[in-house]
């Protein structure tokens, strides 16, 4: 039992798993998860209330949950675990998994963390008040591809802080 401890304990780097907040998840964004899992040997889970198509690998699922408001985020709350990575740009669904311990990057490339979710959280309710008062509040700017660079660097940089040495 001695060795299956230790050995579990040196396999740090296998035990993060990434979660995705697929529904919303740009393709281009998802593309660059499925050659980072193969690549490193992460499991990969997309989790949505539609059927996705992922490419074959060990290391890549798709869930599918039924339809329903927050189903998807619900599960991801649910599986995500301290270590894990999750890209989402949910916001109160990132809260909930960084109290879990839990990273968050969103598409965009921001990680979100425990210092600056209160205030995305605060934002995030402060404008679904204002639409619910009648005010029209636009919409995200289309994403680009200084986003994909964006996040791909922030990836890039939080998996060489978790290699082992």
């Amino acid at each position: 039992m001695e060795c299956g401890q230790g050995k579990h304990d040196h396999r740090k780097m296998a035990a993060m798993k990434i979660w995705v907040d697929a529904d919303a998840c740009p393709v281009v964004i998802k593309e660059i998860l499925y050659r980072v899992a193969t690549r490193a040997g992460i499991p990969l889970t997309l989790v949505a209330n539609k059927l996705l198509r992922v490419p074959p690998s060990p290391w890549i699922r798709a869930l599918q949950v039924p339809g329903g408001f927050d189903v998807a985020d619900q599960r991801i709350a649910q599986e995500a675990q301290a270590g894990d990575l999750v890209i989402t740009a949910d916001i109160p669904l990132a809260s909930q998994v960084i109290a879990n311990g839990a990273t968050v990057i969103d598409p965009r490339g921001e990680m979100l963390t425990g210092a600056n979710i209160k205030e995305r959280l605060d934002m995030r309710n402060f404008m679904e008040t204002l639409r619910s008062s009648g005010v029209e509040t636009g919409g995200p700017a289309a994403f680009s591809k200084a986003d994909r660079q964006a996040f791909a660097n922030q990836l890039d940089r939080l998996l060489a802080k978790r290699k082992p040495v």
